[in-house]
C-alpha cells in the first residue's frame, strides 16, 4: 500500500532532520511542525536545544509566516532566536507543500551558537589590540526601540565576552552596569526586552539594575 502523499513528505523531512543532527552534533535541533494542528503541531524533535517535546505547539514566528501571502517567500534563514535560559540560536524555518501548493509542514532548524561565541571573545585579544580602539565603532540605524535596545545588548555582550547563559553573577552585574550606562532603560519596554533576551524574569532585571544603582556614587 502507498503512504499518503502528506506521511511521505513527514518521512523525508524526518530523514533529513536525522542526518543534519548526526552531522552538526548535539548544538543542533531538528523539527517538524504539522500545520494542520498548531496548538499541538510538533510532530518531531531531534535534539535538545530549546528543551521542547512532541506535542508543543507552533511558534509566533510561524503563525506569521502562515498569515504572508502565497506571492512572498514563505521561509526565513539563518536569523537570530534566544530560548528561555538566555541560549543564543541561529535558526531556519521552511514551509513545506504539498503537490498542489498547500503548506503542511514547517521544517525547522536551530543551532545553538552560545559555546562558539564564547570560544570566539576568548580569541580576540590574539587578533585585535583593543588598546588602540579610540572609541565606539559601531552604529546601529534601527528602523525601532526595540532594534536600538537590542544593538546595545549585542555591543554589551561583546564587551563582557560570554552569552548571558554562562556568566557569573559578576559578570551579569557589569553587563547591567554597561546596560545602564549606555541608556538602555530609557526606552520603553527595555525591561521587558533585555530579560527575554537573557532569558531571565523582569523582576531579575528589576534587582540587578537596584543592586547597581544603589552602589552608584551620588553627586
Amino acid at each position: 500500500m502507498k503512504m499518503m502523499e502528506k506521511e511521505r513528505i513527514f518521512e523525508n523531512l524526518r530523514q533529513v532532520g536525522n542526518a543534519i543532527c548526526a552531522l552538526f552534533g548535539p548544538n543542533c535541533e531538528t523539527c517538524i511542525h504539522d500545520l494542520t494542528d498548531l496548538q499541538r503541531s510538533l510532530v518531531y524533535i531531534n535534539g535538545t536545544v530549546t528543551g521542547r517535546k512532541i506535542g508543543a505547539p507552533a511558534t509566533d514566528l510561524l503563525v506569521k509566516l502562515l498569515q504572508q501571502p502565497e506571492s512572498k517567500n514563505p521561509h526565513r534563514h539563518n536569523y537570530k532566536t534566544t530560548t528561555r535560559d538566555g541560549k543564543c540560536l541561529k535558526s531556519t524555518t521552511s514551509i513545506i507543500c504539498d503537490s498542489k501548493g498547500k503548506p503542511v509542514a514547517a521544517f525547522c532548524i536551530n543551532f545553538d551558537t552560545t559555546d562558539f561565541f564564547n570560544a570566539a571573545q576568548a580569541l580576540q585579544p590574539l587578533i585585535f589590540n583593543r588598546e588602540n580602539d579610540n572609541g565606539p565603532g559601531q552604529e546601529t540605524f534601527a528602523h525601532s526601540a526595540s532594534e536600538t535596545v537590542e544593538a546595545i545588548f549585542d555591543q554589551a555582550i561583546t564587551e563582557i565576552g560570554r552569552q548571558p547563559v554562562t556568566m557569573t553573577v559578576e559578570e551579569k552585574t557589569h553587563l547591567f552596569e554597561i546596560l545602564e550606562n549606555n541608556g538602555t532603560f530609557q526606552f520603553k519596554g527595555a525591561v521587558e526586552q533585555i530579560a527575554e533576551l537573557m532569558g531571565i524574569t523582569k523582576y531579575t532585571v528589576y534587582n540587578y539594575l537596584k543592586k547597581i544603582r544603589n552602589n552608584t556614587p551620588k553627586e
